[in-house]
């Protein structure tokens, strides 16, 4: 087995004598104690049986037209919703809610929901439809607790695996236990939520992050810029951050301009200069480097993913 070289380049190269694996190969190597020959190779494939509690059954896109409200209606599944952009205005029993983009609901079966707000000509969501089957017993370290309503640490990263729920589905429909799966890295995305300590530093942690969203595409926008605009020490300002969201104010910074960049690789016909200009970096071999320490892929190749998905306008 040959390792990458400094440069990051993988070659080429031979795990086990006569089985050439090149980039993007995966392999299962274990060991088949009773064949008395450890190590020994076998196109055996490797069995998993479990028991699994979600059952996800369908999802889409909805974009709107700047027309309509979401129908009133009384469902037997769950359905999770996540507002990519605009603002949804929704109802579920007594509650209503006026979900933003980032934000995240849960809908319960046997309620009744709908809309109450017309559709904005921005509006667009995810909406995908699963059930909770009755399981066996499970220990408390293998449950989670998912609040109905949040906002989502990285709604660019939620929203990816929205859409690689959208592709697996039409792509390959029969695979359900995929598709459960997809479904259960987005809720448990939702349970991993941050908590922030305090209302005066939430509320400066949350500006922080607004100033962020929306000036963080400027190439002379930084944390220390950022800091001096809100008029606060930028170490108070960083801890603060962190305690709030998990991550620190740079790599918040660096999120921002990598999901403006996903975005414009999945959605746009931009080439990657273009890309690296419209997502506030100003070098483009920098840009690689974050691009692929972020998401594990060089930009190109990250525009080949999910290429199919279910779109709704109604």
């Amino acid at each position: 087995m040959r390792i990458p070289d400094k440069k990051g380049t993988i070659p080429t190269f031979k795990m086990i004598p006569g089985l050439p694996l090149c980039p993007g190969t995966a392999i299962l190597y274990f060991r088949n104690s009773k064949a008395g020959n450890p190590g020994m190779r076998t196109d055996k494939p490797l069995e998993l049986k479990f028991a699994f509690p979600l059952k996800a059954l369908n999802g889409g896109l909805f974009v709107s037209r700047g027309c309509g409200i979401h129908p009133t209606r009384t469902i037997d599944s769950h359905e999770l919703i996540f507002v990519r952009s605009g603002m949804l205005g929704i109802f579920e029993d007594k509650q209503r809610f006026e979900l933003k983009e980032g934000d995240a609901l849960l809908l319960r079966p046997g309620l009744r929901h709908g809309g109450t707000l017309a559709y904005p000509p921005d509006l667009s969501f995810f909406w995908i439809h699963f059930l909770i089957e009755k399981e066996s017993k499970t220990t408390k370290s293998q449950q989670i607790e998912i609040p109905r309503v949040g906002r989502v640490a990285e709604p660019q990263r939620f929203a990816e695996l929205c859409l690689r729920f959208l592709d697996a589905q039409e792509s390959d429909p029969g695979n359900r236990l995929r598709l459960s799966l997809l479904l259960a890295l987005m809720l448990a995305e939702l349970a991993a939520a941050p908590k922030s300590s305090g209302p005066e530093a939430a509320a400066l942690a949350a500006r922080a992050s607004e100033l962020i969203a929306v000036d963080s595409l400027d190439q002379d926008f930084s944390a220390g810029r950022l800091a001096a605009k809100l008029r606060c020490n930028p170490d108070y300002l960083g801890r603060i951050f962190k305690a709030a969201y998990g991550y620190s104010l740079t790599r918040a910074i660096h999120n921002r301009r990598i999901a403006q960049a996903r975005k414009l690789l999945l959605e746009s016909n931009l080439n990657i200069g273009e890309i690296v200009g419209a997502s506030g970096f100003g070098d483009i071999a920098f840009f690689r480097r974050i691009f692929k320490r972020h998401t594990g892929f060089a930009p190109h190749s990250f525009r080949k993913l999910c290429p199919r998905r279910h779109i709704n306008t109604e």
